[in-house]
């Protein structure tokens, strides 16, 4: 098995999205993550930045820079590591919709393009002149996606991050336990999710761009994205059942299923069907559990979920978590250790499929292992990847995309910096 420069591990081939062209127009994580994807699916993607500034994650601590990993800028060429893991592989443009002239750089950018993707709040784009009616004028084959809090068709419903849309699709109160406040998701799921989302529909829009010719806009909600989530558990039927909805480590309703306490830590315990449930009685030591009326079927072990996780967390809390993990296995229960991400991120399968990967200030070695998402997808004819490009400084690769890609001359980029175009 041979590597190629990207350090893919399954070979010197195409990415599948080579040769199509992203105008990216998103700041923070939401929109920045959706092209990120498409960047890494091969294609070539122009971040476009307001110079002054630029993405608001450039403003993330910590930074990584010339004195290793920072909670506090200290020089010019510190890097946030949000920017640094989110920017990779994209081409950095500057410039500002709100002064004249701007505008058409964006339209010639879009002429020669296959993508649009923002996420600023619904009706933005417009009002800068630069949404779809602008590059579908331009461009009518162009794919324009617009990612938001609450969708272009919902009325304006305020900024709109991840702790906000945890809180509103019901994802939040769905985490804890009875009579337990609400638990934010330790990951910004609303954030990640809609974009993938997004890329779906972007995927799909292309498909049909193949029979018919013709772009579209595809209007993507963080909203509608995670209560879609949240919807695949119905709430009504379990609240008419008299079943407890909010059972904070355990999934009552499938009991035994959920996370245990050990004598140093956690596991996740997957034990719902006879076979597995009799597997856990048996690493227990306590087989005669299977012939109690409270736990000898499916539905009984439910009705009683509260007794039988007692029983489950009153053996694993006497033991070490590796040794109720073999206990486990050794009777072919589903079972894993609770892990701290950094342990996670660097799992060797995940690190060999590139599903994680580093990632290294363009100047500077830190010494440390800096982890950050890969593509989770393995091809079996194309490869994933980034190219080895990041838009360190704003505008970074602006003359070059100007000159190469529009055909600028020196006096007309000179004139557009002159005017704080770009």
């Amino acid at each position: 098995m041979t590597t190629n420069p990207t350090g893919n591990l399954f070979g010197a081939k195409e990415r599948p999205l080579e040769g199509l062209r992203v105008i990216d127009l998103t700041r923070a994580l939401a929109g920045p993550y959706a092209t990120l994807l498409l960047a890494g699916l091969g294609a070539e993607v122009i971040k476009i930045e307001d110079p002054r500034g630029g993405d608001l994650a450039r403003e993330n601590s910590p930074y990584v820079g010339r004195d290793g990993i920072v909670v506090e800028r200290c020089h010019e060429d510190d890097v946030s590591v949000s920017h640094l893991t989110r920017a990779r592989g994209k081409y950095g443009v500057a410039l500002d919709f709100k002064k004249p002239g701007a505008q058409q750089v964006f339209r010639d950018l879009v002429r020669g393009a296959d993508i649009v993707v923002e996420n600023f709040t619904s009706g933005t784009a417009d009002r800068l002149g630069i949404g779809y009616d602008v590059a579908r004028e331009e461009n009518p084959g162009i794919i324009y996606c617009s990612l938001s809090g609450f969708g272009a068709t919902a009325p304006e419903g305020g900024k709109a991050m991840d702790i906000i849309i945890q809180a509103l699709s019901g994802a939040m109160y769905a985490s804890g336990g009875p009579n337990e406040p609400p638990v934010r998701i330790g990951i910004p799921i609303a954030d990640m999710l809609a974009p993938v989302f997004a890329v779906i529909g972007i995927l799909a829009a292309l498909e049909q761009r193949h029979r018919t010719g013709h772009g579209q806009h595809i209007d993507v909600s963080m909203l509608g994205a995670l209560t879609s989530f949240v919807a695949i558990e119905n709430w009504s039927a379990m609240a008419a059942a008299g079943m407890q909805a909010r059972t904070g480590l355990t999934v009552q309703r499938l009991s035994p299923f959920g996370v245990f306490e050990c004598a140093d830590g956690y596991v996740a315990v997957v034990a719902v069907h006879e076979k597995l449930a009799q597997g856990l009685f048996r690493a227990m030591e306590q087989p005669e559990l299977s012939q109690d009326r409270r736990f000898c079927n499916r539905d009984a072990r439910v009705a009683n979920a509260a007794e039988l996780e007692a029983l489950i967390n009153g053996w694993s809390r006497t033991l070490p978590t590796q040794v109720v993990v073999k206990k486990l296995e050794a009777e072919g229960v589903p079972v894993a250790p609770v892990r701290h991400p950094e342990d996670a991120l660097v799992d060797p399968r995940v690190v060999a499929r590139q599903e994680t990967m580093e990632a290294a200030h363009p100047n500077y070695d830190t010494h440390i292992d800096l982890r950050t998402a890969g593509i989770p997808i393995v091809f079996s004819d194309a490869r994933t990847g980034f190219d080895d490009v990041l838009p360190v400084r704003v505008g970074e690769h602006g003359e070059a995309i100007l000159s190469g890609h529009l055909g600028y001359t020196p006096e007309r980029i000179a004139e557009l910096r002159a005017g704080g175009v770009i």
